[in-house]
């Protein structure tokens, strides 16, 4: 027996969900980008050959780098806030503002690693 919601798919892409709904997503995307990373990864040094060096040439190209750093350090940074509220419950009420908190702590730090990926890749 399936579970049945009369939600449009329009509907559903406006919903703008609580205040933790976009992390909840990136959270998820950032988990998605990591195994998507492990994978290439993993067949790039067991296929080898000219498949394995291109599979390697996906992973170390600067754009796929910058996906995977938001992916991991974004991940990272929800994932302490996340424990960090689950440990102490009643910061559960300061929930939006420890979003805040979060992104203060994200945007520069990845700001500064794409700063240096970016110098890497074109000659810095």
């Amino acid at each position: 027996m399936g579970l049945k919601r009369n939600v449009s798919l329009s509907a559903g892409l406006r919903y703008k969900g609580p205040s933790g709904y976009l992390t909840y997503i990136l959270h998820r995307i950032g988990g998605l980008g990591m195994g998507i990373f492990i994978t290439v990864h993993i067949l790039a040094s067991f296929v080898g050959g000219r498949f394995g060096g291109f599979l390697n040439g996906i992973y170390q190209n600067w754009a796929f780098q910058i996906f995977i750093f938001f992916c991991v350090l974004f991940h990272a940074i929800n994932g302490l806030r996340i424990t960090i509220l689950d440990l102490w419950p009643k910061l559960l009420d300061y929930q939006k503002e420890a979003i805040w908190l979060e992104w203060a702590v994200f945007i520069p730090l990845f700001g500064i690693s794409v700063f240096v990926i970016l110098n890497t890749a074109f000659g810095g």
